[in-house]
């Protein structure tokens, strides 16, 4: 851990020069209390770092919380170890492909059984929020249940005992980008309308008190529930794929589930914050959490240890090091191949930005990250989906 200023506590013992001055900028922002924690995997973002903890009073700044509200991690622990599986995981992928729409701007064309009943829900909360979500996105109950693209996936993978995890990322989909996009707008227009000074747009915010902000509120919590439930609708169809393709039923030792982009209101350092994790999860003591590695590499089942300083958080990945387009000059299609050797996965040059390199080594992010959690499970992939 390093104190950087009284304003910024930083873990990470890889960081570029243009991550660290963002990160600068926001912890100088007059209602941050008591410092901006950077996480072990921090790396440049869109206004705030991706990779920080931003506790702010009595406001809120809707690009911090970032534009897939509510993204997160699911796992499921069944009760199968590898001597139970099938030689053959193709079948296993493909049955995933099949049963989980996958890339972006794909959804399911009608709504199952098990969606439904969250849909429901979802229905429900959105009139006690005082909004439609379709004004956002007509077919917002058709992403339930989608996985999106990115850094996006899906996996079967085992455990240090061998045991089987199921394990997948995404988010709040179209719906939430669009609920968050609109409210990165509401934040500049404000600014714009009261002259307020900021050294970045993306960092405009939202006063505590206005219709503005309980608007943003409301359908904030209403995009986090969102994305949980989406999460839990594909880990249900990728259950049943699995059942499938095992030849018996799942059952669940073990679940967990919890978002790395949200805010919720938590006490601090003697007050009340809005604690937005921009790429960090909630590390409380005692509290289960997801880490995942990048393609090809190793993930991470922890347990918090409520680290004060660090406003209860960790690391919610490995952190990029190179962008997109970067990667795509860099690494090769060979250097994929070579990293994925053994794991069931659809060859495409489509995940070439995805490739490990391409990310900081989780080993190093979690050697950081030594204070802030403790490993239960180390988690290697032998199954991937993901989206173009």
């Amino acid at each position: 851990m390093q104190r950087i200023t009284d304003r910024l506590i930083n873990w990470a013992s890889i960081l570029d020069e243009g991550a660290l001055a963002q990160a600068r900028r926001t912890s100088e922002l007059p209602f941050i209390h008591p410092h901006l924690a950077l996480m072990p995997d921090a790396h440049l973002g869109k206004g705030a770092t991706v990779g920080s903890v931003i506790p702010t009073l009595e406001a809120i700044i809707p690009a911090a919380v970032g534009v897939d509200i509510g993204c997160g991690m699911i796992a499921v622990r069944t009760q199968y170890d590898a001597a139970d599986l099938p030689a053959n995981r193709r079948p296993m992928r493909e049955a995933v492909e099949r049963a989980v729409p996958l890339s972006a701007g794909k959804y399911n064309r009608s709504i199952t059984a098990t969606a439904a009943t969250r849909i429901a829900e979802l229905e429900r909360a959105a009139s006690v929020a005082g909004f439609d979500p379709a004004s956002y996105a007509a077919n917002w109950r058709e992403q339930l249940g989608s996985l999106g693209s990115g850094n996006h996936f899906i996996e079967v993978s085992l455990d240090e005992r061998g045991r089987v995890w199921l394990f997948l990322h995404s988010g709040s989909r179209g719906v939430g980008n669009k609920i968050a996009q609109r409210h990165i707008r509401a934040a500049q227009e404000y600014a714009r309308r009261t002259s307020v000074p900021l050294p970045d747009m993306d960092l405009a915010y939202l006063v505590e008190g206005t219709a503005e902000f309980d608007r943003y509120i409301a359908e904030l919590r209403w995009a986090q529930r969102f994305a949980l439930l989406n999460r839990e609708e594909m880990m249900d169809r990728v259950a049943a794929a699995f059942a499938d393709w095992v030849g018996g039923p799942v059952e669940e030792r073990e679940r967990i589930n919890c978002h790395h982009n949200f805010t919720e209101k938590e006490h601090h350092f003697g007050r009340d914050v809005w604690l937005s994790r921009k790429g960090a999860i909630d590390a409380s003591a005692g509290r289960p959490g997801l880490i995942p590695g990048s393609m090809g590499t190793a993930s991470y089942v922890v347990e918090g240890l409520g680290n004060p300083l660090s406003l209860n958080s960790s690391p919610h990945g490995a952190g990029r090091e190179y962008s997109r387009n970067a990667a795509r000059r860099t690494f090769t299609r060979r250097q994929l191949n070579e990293a994925m050797h053994g794991i069931e996965w659809r060859h495409s040059d489509a995940f070439l930005d995805e490739i490990p390199q391409a990310y900081k080594d989780i080993d190093r992010v979690m050697a950081d990250a030594a204070d802030l959690v403790r490993v239960r499970h180390t988690l290697r992939q032998i199954i991937n989906v993901k989206g173009d």
